[in-house]
């Protein structure tokens, strides 16, 4: 029987090059074990720089299953660092076997247990009857004693390689993905950028770091849209910055202490608005007629005067800004308040101290007044 089985190794592929030849497929291809498991023999040489073949892939669901895929070949000599040099080199290792076969498909080995006794059936396809084959990975890693990658910081020996399907394509996956920076669209090949992230590359600190500084390129992207509108729409009403006054100015009982005087100033707070003064309600800068505005539109008024008493009702304002999340989304909520929210934070805070913004905190009203500024119709 030994001697059989080493003459059959000098003429087919053998059940003991499944694992080689699977990791080679995979690490080329990017695609997963299962869909390597159902390569189908038939494919369509373009002229002779690439292969097409048609790919199986249950997961995708019923009506998705088959997907075109068109591999590289590359040059002679380098069939094993592209996907359509692999797939036409196994082809060809496995072409004695396939001979033998009922229903010829890309897989052909030959198998040191026939079936039923008979000669003819030694040579089959192991992935026929279940996609599983009872692979033994360990078994394999083993006899060739592969072991992990020592860490960077580990100088204990290294350890027996364990190796499995699902671990096989993770560390394609992070591979290529570190290639590209980290940046999954570009790495993405035989999964949605969603999947790849959630079933493969979640714990990866290359690909982490991108998401990381994807989504805060973005956030900053959108703040600054919604700072420039409310820059815009103040430059238009006359003025380049918002008139804040950091000095608490008690309107009701002025003069009430001692060298408390009517200033020319102190008329600009005579018109109280929900969240700020007005220093001239009935001429708007823009339209020169009484203001018709909400009072949200105050934040980008140049007639606008916030002092350290309006202080306690902006920090409630923006409390409401932020429960409107749950009632819109994300998109809907920067166009709506993204312009107010931002003229508050950059425009208004950085004028009071941390004490004074420490102190409104806690003076905050619980009714912010937003509901009663939206007409209902406008509320989300």
């Amino acid at each position: 029987m030994r001697n059989r089985r080493e003459i059959a190794r000098q003429v087919f592929a053998t059940r003991d090059d499944l694992y080689p030849m699977l990791v080679l497929l995979v690490a080329t291809t990017g695609w997963n074990l299962e869909v390597m498991k159902e390569l189908p023999a038939e494919y369509r040489l373009i002229e002779g720089k690439a292969v097409e073949v048609d790919l199986v892939k249950r997961r995708r669901g019923s009506r998705n299953w088959h997907h075109t895929v068109t591999w590289e070949i590359g040059a002679p000599g380098r069939e094993l660092s592209t996907p359509g040099g692999v797939y036409l080199l196994l082809h060809r290792l496995m072409e004695p076997a396939r001979k033998f076969l009922e229903s010829p498909g890309f897989w052909a080995v030959w198998h040191s247990y026939p079936i039923g006794g008979d000669a003819q059936t030694e040579c089959r396809n192991p992935f026929g009857k279940g996609l599983d084959a009872s692979l033994r990975w360990s078994r394999w890693t083993q006899r060739h004693d592969l072991r992990a990658d020592a860490s960077a910081n580990d100088r204990a020996e290294t350890q027996p390689l364990q190796l499995s399907g699902n671990r096989l394509k993770t560390s394609v996956d992070v591979r290529r993905t570190r290639q590209f920076g980290g940046h999954l669209p570009s790495a993405a090949r035989s999964n949605t950028t969603a999947v790849l992230f959630s079933n493969y590359l979640a714990g990866d600190k290359t690909t982490i770091a991108w998401a990381h500084e994807v989504v805060s390129d973005a956030f900053t992207d959108v703040e600054r849209a919604a700072y420039d509108a409310h820059r815009r729409a103040l430059q238009k009403t006359g003025r380049l910055k918002l008139s804040i006054r950091p000095t608490s100015v008690l309107v009701q009982g002025r003069g009430s202490e001692p060298g408390a005087q009517l200033k020319s100033s102190d008329a600009e707070l005579e018109s109280q608005t929900a969240w700020s003064s007005c220093s001239d309600h009935d001429h708007h800068p823009l339209t020169g007629k009484r203001c018709q505005t909400s009072f949200l539109d105050c934040f980008h008024c140049a007639n606008s005067v916030i002092t350290g008493d309006h202080l306690p009702r902006v920090l409630s304002l923006l409390d409401s800004l932020e429960l409107r999340r749950g009632d819109l989304s994300e998109s809907d909520w920067w166009t709506r308040y993204g312009s107010v929210w931002m003229a508050i934070r950059e425009d208004v805070l950085p004028k009071f101290s941390e004490q004074e913004v420490a102190r409104a905190h806690e003076q905050r009203p619980a009714d912010s007044l937003l509901d009663i500024v939206e007409p209902r119709w406008e509320r989300p």
